[in-house]
């Protein structure tokens, strides 16, 4: 499973709002597996971001290639901390490329992982 979840593929992420409907938007994203820990790159003006400001909301990332799938479930944040966007920009780069500066509109997405589904 990390293996597949180091290679250069996209996903959705899901966002439950509050009203339990789901916002799924495709995303770029990294994963810690010794922090149990999801990573996206946003910005300042994205849904995501604004539905995630107000305080944790529960998602997913959902990874497919063919047959193989990986979907990891928690608790969603968002931040503006420098330190933590550029953690965030740094594994990015390392798995997709450099992205566009965003300069003080960067955002980063924490998802906490408690669940992982999938089969790679």
């Amino acid at each position: 499973m990390a293996a597949f979840l180091s290679e250069r593929h996209l996903a959705t992420l899901t966002v439950v709002r509050p009203d339990g409907r789901p916002h799924v938007t495709p995303v770029g994203f990294t994963w810690d597996g010794d922090a149990d820990l999801v990573r996206i790159i946003t910005f300042a003006g994205a849904v995501k971001v604004r539905l995630l400001s107000s305080g944790p909301l529960t998602a997913a990332v959902c990874q497919v290639d063919g047959a193989r799938w990986a979907t990891l479930e928690g608790m969603a944040t968002v931040s503006a901390d420098p330190d933590r966007c550029a953690a965030g920009v740094a594994r990015y780069t390392e798995r997709y490329g450099a992205p566009r500066d965003r300069g003080a509109d960067r955002r980063v997405i924490e998802l906490s992982v408690s669940r992982m589904l999938g089969r790679a």
